[in-house]
């Protein structure tokens, strides 16, 4: 029997805000355990929660990017459960009525050994503001466990899809364009190690050609696309294994061990009428006007569509250099920089996409922190441009710019880069080949082509690569009669 994998992904965003969701309190990461665990975040008596008004923005702006539903009224409910990081008994979330609905997002999937790359639209059923719980620390103390309550009450963003994906390399593709996404619009940092992009899989499996969804399992927790990816094809085998072993799947919370590479059943799946849902008594409903949208939406940055057509339709760079350029926020905002000082579009892609982008690679660097400045990157692009320099001695130029030996300008000087581009000397220089290679040029009068780009080596080499390659080419076929 040929099967089916359906996927569909819970991914909680940490909000960038200063303070939690429903109080003051501090969210900076990595204060010593329970230094931010504040009364309301624990729910002392007396105390009242206050919804965190830039989170709410938050919510709004990844609305505005899926192209949602924005809920003009919008409920907060109490999700109850015990458990001990959650001193509360309840997590404040909404249900029924979450402020973002249905939206829509686009991705690539990269081509693999047996399929060509292509585009999936997958829906998003739903966003919805939360706060997060506490945290089990293990081990801090042998023999014992700890719970750390600074995390309780941080903002979150829950994003739920439909199950629209039908393999790991589908879900993947979608995991990383939300998150560049997220980072793009400036609601998350996105950084995965400090759990501020946490995703939950919803994987089954069914017979090919079935509409009947199969029982689902969920992979809590993944903090990395490599783990997302093995916890999805571990997952997808061992149902399928299961089934053809007669055996039944159970719905439950599964955890992915990376060291293993196998996934492992932690607890029965509940379903929503376990929680207890029922209207937070202490918060009004969160109203959102078209004012509020608009106001939000004059906020955001170009979205990395928008961006990718205008880089085609305006600088006229193919729909794959678009692409890779807005990746990322910091990328786009680099290479338009680079461009806007001056430098000609493709030229810069060129340059962005391939040494800049390799020297950072190789360094482990993130392109805010390029040694190489935007400015300076053009101001080099600006100098190949105008022939003072060639490519080859651009490459040594770069790695000056890199190293922090000056400006660009200093560089060529001191290095002796500068490109000769005088015809006088040049055709000097051409005479001297040619009278000291008398063979190549009797060759390629007799019609051997290959003659001649021995010839323009010799010049470039009796130049000391200082030659302006383009005359040399054209002076020497003249030269050549």
């Amino acid at each position: 029997m040929q099967w089916e994998v359906v996927i569909g992904l819970e991914t909680h965003v940490q909000l960038q805000t200063h303070s939690k969701q429903f109080s003051g309190a501090s969210t900076t990461y990595g204060a010593a355990p329970n230094t931010q665990a504040c009364e309301v975040s624990i729910a002392l008596p007396g105390v009242l929660p206050v919804l965190n008004k830039k989170a709410v923005e938050c919510a709004i702006k990844f609305g505005l990017a899926i192209d949602a539903e924005i809920a003009s009224r919008s409920v907060f409910s109490r999700k109850n459960y015990f458990y001990p990081d959650l001193p509360k008994g309840y997590q404040i979330s909404q249900f029924e009525l979450p402020v973002v609905g249905k939206g829509k997002l686009m991705i690539q999937v990269p081509a693999s050994k047996n399929a060509e790359a292509y585009e999936k639209l997958v829906n998003i059923t739903r966003a919805h503001l939360e706060e997060d719980a506490g945290k089990s620390v293990h081990g801090a103390v042998e023999g014992m466990s700890g719970i750390d309550l600074n995390r309780a009450g941080t903002p979150l963003l829950e994003i739920v899809t439909e199950p629209d994906m039908r393999s790991a390399a589908e879900a993947v593709a979608y995991a990383k364009k939300l998150h560049e996404l997220v980072q793009w619009i400036g609601i998350c940092d996105g950084n995965m190690q400090e759990g501020s992009f946490r995703c939950d899989v919803n994987v089954s499996v069914r017979p090919k050609g079935s509409d009947t969804l199969g029982t689902r399992r969920e992979i809590k927790n993944l903090n990395s696309f490599k783990f997302m990816q093995q916890a999805i094809e571990y997952e997808t085998q061992w149902q399928i294994e299961t089934l053809e072993d007669g055996g039944k799947i159970q719905q439950a919370t599964v955890l992915f061990n990376p060291d293993s590479g196998e996934t492992r059943a932690m607890r029965s799946k509940e379903e929503a009428n376990d929680y207890r849902y029922f209207p937070d008594p202490d918060l009004l409903p969160l109203a959102v006007t078209e004012a509020d949208k608009q106001r939000v939406r004059a906020d955001m940055p170009e979205l990395p569509q928008v961006l990718q057509a205008r880089f085609v339709s305006e600088y006229q760079l193919s729909s794959y250099d678009a692409s890779t350029l807005t990746a990322a926020k910091s990328v786009a905002d680099y290479f338009v920089t680079v461009v806007d000082a001056g430098a000609e579009p493709k030229q810069a892609a060129n340059w962005v996409m391939g040494a800049l982008s390799a020297k950072l690679n190789a360094e482990e660097k993130a392109i805010t922190d390029s040694p190489v400045a935007a400015v300076q990157l053009a101001a080099l692009l600006k100098r190949i441009a105008d022939h003072t320099i060639s490519n080859n001695a651009a490459k040594q130029v770069f790695e000056g710019l890199w190293a922090g030996e000056g400006d660009v300008d200093a560089i060529i000087e001191a290095k002796g880069l500068k490109q000769v581009s005088d015809t006088g000397a040049i055709e000097a220089i051409i005479a001297e080949v040619l009278a000291a290679n008398q063979a190549m040029v009797d060759e390629y009068k007799a019609g051997k082509e290959k003659a001649f780009n021995a010839l323009v080596g010799q010049c470039m080499k009796a130049s000391k690569g200082k030659a302006n390659p383009a005359q040399v080419n054209e002076l020497l076929k003249k030269m050549l009669g």
